[in-house]
């Protein structure tokens, strides 16, 4: 019996030439149709196959499931400082209830009393938090961030993207990428 899959349903894990994912959160996927430009214009090897094959008039090729950039890409050293950036440091959580649900984020010292907005005084809230400390610095109210802000390195984050894996996971990634699972003795 032949299966088949539609070609959007099979993304390529996209590795460094060192095949590391180029990132882990969010993890470092392309399009079938960006895989394939990729391996005709020769930037990439094809590390691993789906079963799923395209057809054109003159050609055949089965979908790439995994590859590596041939041209190394030197990671990030420091990480943008974004609002998801933030919430990947603090794990998605309110620093202050531990909530996930409704974040923003919270000014430590607020910007009213000269806090700014920097990795060093930002944190994770949820709205409830958020306006319950209001403009207060965190002694008046005693609400304090359970991590102190800090400003990650890209390490950091990729560590903390691990604990968030995709909902989907091809077999043929899991070599490459370095969650939680149990490995073979």
């Amino acid at each position: 019996m032949t299966i088949h899959v539609s070609p959007e349903a099979c993304p390529a894990l996209v590795l460094n030439a060192d095949f590391r994912p180029l990132s882990y959160y969010p993890l470092s996927l392309w399009s079938w149709q960006d895989a394939i430009k990729a391996v005709c214009l020769d930037r990439v090897n094809i590390v691993s196959l789906y079963d799923t094959v395209i057809h054109s008039p003159s050609f055949e090729m089965r979908l790439p499931s995994v590859v590596s950039l041939k041209d190394y890409i030197k990671p990030a050293r420091h990480p943008a400082f974004t609002r998801f950036n933030v919430f990947l440091r603090d794990h998605f959580q309110c620093q202050y209830c531990g909530s996930t649900d409704d974040l923003t984020f919270d000014h430590v010292i607020p910007r009213s009393k000269g806090g700014q907005t920097t990795w060093e005084n930002v944190v994770a809230a949820c709205a409830p938090c958020n306006l319950r400390k209001a403009n207060r610095m965190p002694s008046e109210i005693r609400m304090f961030p359970h991590q102190a802000p800090y400003h990650p390195t890209v390490h950091d984050l990729h560590n903390n993207g691990r604990a968030f894996p995709p909902n989907h996971l091809h077999q043929s990634w899991l070599d490459y990428l370095y969650w939680d699972i149990e490995l073979e003795p």
